[in-house]
């Protein structure tokens, strides 16, 4: 549904998007990430046919955007960067003169995508009154007039209060699975990426530096979660005998204890009281079992508040994959 090939566009000496190729497949729901001016946006600018590329070619539903952007677009609903709304009029009438500037579209097929969105009831309101998370979804609803295959939302719950943001996530997730929608979304909000989406590309600095599934980015290493006493002394306890070979924090837990519930009685033999613990991830040597790791633990005398498996997140490998870019530029200068 979309294709960047070799897609690049400089502003003066700033290149915002750089030798960036990606495809999206019809059916998906992919993920555009990054931080605030690593190209997202402008790439999206492109893909609709509102930021000429400095060069390279940009492709959407088959059709090449700067020479047949009618025919690329045809297909195409989009939120891109603020949506613009007249206040003093409703809701029903916004859409109305909006979808007046492409095509004439019926009373049946405006009240269609109104409850779509979940405004019905209030589609007769000023949207003055409306609150963002409404501002939002009527935003949706005119992305959803032209009877879109694909969906091209930039930061589509931005602003958002929490139930907003799972209002949001859950129509998205419904048109996908109800329309059929090939859906493309940049979003700074992991979490939601990593409920949503099937595919991600991640952008740094106007280049891509991943792109894969959502299995892909979570590694397959043995990481374990440890809360001790003293986590400096478990882990050299535990790399003496040879069981770990890396580490990440390990820092004093801020919370001095764990309340006791009301209704439940702690065993004594259980310490509810974590007064001065630390938490922090240790990776395990090859074929090593946590049950080693308790004997080992034990045998030196060190307290185990717990242990677990820890299963990567997005945020893990985002946060992992930026360091490395960081430490990869610092290298090259």
């Amino acid at each position: 549904m979309i294709e960047l090939n070799q897609v690049s566009k400089r502003f003066g000496e700033r290149w915002a998007v750089d030798q960036l190729t990606l495809a999206v497949p019809a059916g998906e729901i992919y993920g555009l990430l990054g931080h605030n001016g690593a190209g997202k946006s402008t790439a999206i600018g492109m893909m609709l046919g509102q930021v000429w590329p400095t060069s390279g070619e940009v492709k959407v539903c088959g059709f090449e955007v700067g020479t047949h952007r009618s025919e690329a677009l045809q297909k195409v609903g989009a939120i891109f960067e603020s949506p613009a709304f007249y206040d003093y009029l409703s809701g029903w009438r916004n859409l109305e003169i909006l979808s007046s500037y492409t095509a004439p579209t019926s009373r049946s097929r405006l009240q269609e995508v109104i409850n779509w969105v979940g405004l019905t009831d209030r589609e007769h309101s000023k949207v003055r009154t409306y609150s963002h998370g409404m501002r939002a979804r009527l935003a949706l609803a005119q992305a959803l007039l032209p009877h879109p295959e694909l969906l091209i939302l930039d930061e589509p719950s931005d602003g958002l209060d929490p139930e907003g943001i799972h209002e949001m996530r859950e129509t998205i997730l419904r048109l996908h699975r109800e329309l059929g929608l090939t859906i493309l979304l940049s979003s700074h909000f992991l979490s939601e990426v990593e409920q949503l989406c099937t595919r991600i590309a991640v952008l740094n600095q106007g280049r891509k530096v991943f792109e894969g599934s959502l299995a892909d980015t979570r590694r397959r290493e043995n990481w374990v979660r440890l809360t001790v006493p003293d986590f400096d002394r478990a882990w050299v306890c535990l790399q003496k005998a040879g069981l770990v070979t890396d580490r990440r924090n390990g820092k004093p837990n801020k919370l001095e204890s764990v309340a006791k519930p009301h209704s439940v009685k702690a065993p004594e033999s259980i310490p509810v009281e974590l007064n001065g613990s630390a938490t922090g991830l240790i990776l395990l040597a090859q074929n090593i079992r946590t049950d080693q790791v308790v004997r080992e633990l034990v045998r030196n005398e060190v307290a185990l508040y717990e242990i677990t498996r820890h299963e990567e997140t997005l945020e893990d490998f985002y946060l992992s994959l930026m360091g490395q870019q960081r430490t990869g530029a610092g290298e090259g200068k």
